[in-house]
């Protein structure tokens, strides 16, 4: 009987998973049809960005502009992680000429999953047994992660990801402006993904070229990245990884435009013209203890795994690219 009931609940797992990537494209879809409304008045930013370069712009707020997107874990603008909240302090004080912000990726309507949504006491009964100290609780909280796994494959999906990566871009413009972003400026934004954020920063990372007139940068923090179009499209990328992140290596498995086989693919085109690195920056594992926003687990230099990744984060925006450990291809 025990073993009846464990197969039917795995047997319902994988229903629910397939079903959840069979609706996955449908809020972009529907956001591009106009469903839910624009969002973030998408019409206006693509117009304000039109227009910014015909009248005088006033000198930036900021020298740059940071935009870190999180994991598959987020359920909202704002991380609930402590370790990314932490690591977003640090990244600020490191950067104090810098505007730092957060944008959830996993949405293009820009409504978190705990937000105005049909099922939104769901998804906050989820992530509150997702924060939960119970082990057997916590373990249905992994349903976000499944939920977000899908957005970053409509974001890598060559159907779907250019509605879903404008929007996103629109998500990220939107954020930037409100915080004094001076549209035609040409001041430098550089886009943190980290684990799934990074492939919809490499995919939204054309379109904020596009909206804003200025530099764009993408670092990939243990992204699991697909060969997106948008390699060929972005200023530069660094993919950061660590000797320990399983994860991130899925990325080389799961996209064949990642294999070195396929020599034209848009990743293996930026390896060559010399925009996307790949840079191993420690021991580290992807998340949790060890991981890269670790601020306990100490490299054998002495630093903490959280500094090494601050340390090279800020390398990246001053530009101080000779500061960077020496690339290698995982």
């Amino acid at each position: 009987m025990i073993a009846f009931d464990l197969g039917t609940l795995v047997l319902v797992a994988c229903i629910a998973f397939l079903v959840a990537g069979a609706l996955a494209p449908l809020e972009t879809l529907g956001w591009w049809a106009g469903w839910y409304g624009d969002g973030v008045d998408a019409a206006d930013v693509e117009h304000e960005a039109a227009t910014a370069t015909r009248v005088p712009v006033a000198v930036p707020p900021h020298e740059h502009y940071v935009v870190f997107l999180s994991g598959i874990h987020s359920a909202a603008s704002e991380t609930h992680s402590a370790r990314e909240a932490h690591a977003l302090e640090e990244l600020r004080s490191a950067l104090p000429e810098a505007a730092v912000l957060e944008v959830f990726p996993y949405s293009v309507t820009n409504r978190a999953l705990t937000g105005e949504r049909y099922f939104s006491a769901f998804w906050r009964w989820l992530l509150r047994a997702k924060l939960s100290r119970r082990r057997a609780v916590k373990l249905a909280g992994f349903l976000i992660n499944i939920r977000n796994v899908w957005q970053v494959g409509v974001s890598a999906d060559r159907r779907y990801g250019p509605y879903y990566n404008r929007g996103s871009a629109q998500l990220v413009v939107g954020h930037l402006v409100r915080r004094g972003y001076p549209l035609g400026g040409g001041a430098p934004v550089m886009l943190i993904g980290y684990s799934g954020g990074g492939q919809v920063a490499v995919g939204a990372a054309p379109f904020v070229k596009e909206l804003t007139g200025g530099d764009v940068t993408v670092v990939s923090l243990g992204g699991v990245l697909a060969a997106d179009p948008g390699l060929l499209e972005t200023d530069r990328v660094f993919h950061l990884y660590g000797r320990r992140d399983g994860v991130q290596r899925l990325g080389a498995f799961f996209f064949p435009g990642r294999w070195p086989i396929l020599s034209y693919s848009p990743w293996n085109e930026a390896r060559r013209r010399g925009t996307l690195r790949s840079v191993l920056i420690g021991p580290s594992d992807h998340t949790g203890a060890g991981g890269y926003l670790d601020a306990n687990t100490r490299a054998p230099d002495g630093r903490t795994y959280l500094q090494i990744t601050i340390d090279v984060l800020s390398a990246i925006a001053r530009g101080a690219n000779d500061e960077l450990p020496v690339a290698t291809t995982p």
